[in-house]
């Protein structure tokens, strides 16, 4: 039984250009990016000596549109790439499903295949807390196809047609996995002995959707008490765009178990905290991968760097994740916290199972593309 083969089909305004696209994401295996690949249909009676180019442009928001006033923007767009596609340019290997449309489609389908620079960010959209945004604050992206005499012209909505994609990162699950662990201690004033707190993970990278376990192991060698514990999965992020931090919860715990804690005991606990997007809806300055409103969008994956490079290095919107454990002393003892980072990661598809045969049916099932990704609409220029 052949199966259909999911195209995306965009048409320009005027009905004269279309593009197809087999897949919406560029794929970043930290070592390389995977392109987008289609095919766009166009008439050479209208092109009259003109070309079919392809743009890919990152939107930068960092501030809220409603919030731009006198002249103020807190967006910046750039273009990373432009290249031309269309008539007889592509010279790389098609891929089976682009070999099946340009003969499905005739002799005016044009294979093309985009490639984003490996320094391209990461598509990451901050949660805005309502639905009043008009625009998403984070990194976008959108790639155009258009018909003009030259790529430095800008393209005109009547002939282009306009698809929202993301950068995705996914991460090839080593053999040789690190297990992180810190030992933090604490002294006391006017008290002898010290309280003592080790954390362990036993993995450093999740899935989305795994559960985070770790060991907990207390030595309290002071006078003091401790009276309750405290956990959390804490999502970190970096706005290159204006340098600043910030941090939320976006799981958490609190336990009495084996509590108190006196002078002189010990004790060792086992948790688990699962940090999904679903329990952080409408929460202001959640990062996710992917947009606002998609129904199955999942929390931001943590930003990575080949080997070599510094992640720190990486532009737009830098994501990190960290499991804190707080031990509650009373209000004269404080607190002895602990941070131990990990990574939220998408695995590899190509490494969890094995390639698909290739098939040679001709059925499509093709995805008007009038809709961003799960469900958002697009607006018009």
């Amino acid at each position: 039984m052949a199966v259909a083969v999911k195209v995306y089909k965009k048409t320009a305004p005027n009905g004269k250009v279309t593009a197809y696209l087999s897949r919406r994401d560029f794929v970043d295996h930290i070592t390389h990016t995977s392109p987008v690949d289609g095919v766009v249909v166009v008439d050479n009676d209208y092109l009259r000596g003109r070309r079919v180019y392809a743009r890919v442009a990152v939107t930068y928001r960092y501030g809220r549109e409603e919030d731009e006033v006198m002249g103020l923007h807190f967006s910046k767009e750039m273009e990373v790439v432009n290249t031309e596609v269309a008539p007889n340019v592509n010279t790389e290997e098609l891929t089976d499903v682009q070999e099946r449309l340009i003969k499905k489609l005739g002799g005016n389908a044009h294979a093309f295949t985009v490639t984003l620079p490996q320094t391209a960010p990461c598509s990451v959209t901050l949660e805005s807390g309502d639905d009043t945004s008009a625009q998403p604050l984070g990194v976008t992206f959108d790639l155009r196809i258009y018909v003009a005499d030259r790529k430095e012209e800008n393209p005109h909505r009547r002939n282009s047609v306009s698809f929202a994609v993301r950068k995705v990162q996914f991460y090839t699950v080593q053999a040789n996995i690190r297990q992180p662990q810190t030992l933090v201690s604490k002294g006391f004033t006017l008290s002898p002995g010290r309280l003592n707190m080790e954390v362990s993970l036993n993995r450093e990278v999740f899935c989305h959707g795994q559960a985070v376990e770790a060991k907990l192991s207390i030595n309290n060698c002071s006078k003091k008490t401790v009276k309750n514990i405290k956990a959390q999965v804490v999502q970190h992020m970096e706005v290159t765009m204006t340098n600043s931090h910030f941090s939320r919860v976006v799981s958490s715990l609190e336990s009495r178990e084996g509590c108190p804690i006196t002078p002189g005991a010990n004790f060792n606990k086992t948790f688990s905290l699962t940090p999904v997007a679903s329990s952080n809806q409408k929460r202001f300055g959640i990062a996710l991968d992917g947009r606002i409103k998609d129904q199955d969008a999942n929390l931001a994956s943590s930003t990575m760097a080949a080997t070599g490079k510094n992640v720190n290095d990486a532009l737009g919107i830098i994501v990190s994740y960290s499991l804190r454990v707080k031990l509650n002393c009373g209000a004269i003892g404080g607190e002895l916290a602990a941070d131990l980072p990990f990574k939220l990661m998408h695995p590899d598809p190509s490494t969890q199972r094995p390639p698909l045969r290739k098939t040679h049916s001709n059925d499509f099932e093709f995805e008007e593309f009038n809709r961003l990704r799960r469900g958002q609409s697009v607006l018009d220029d």
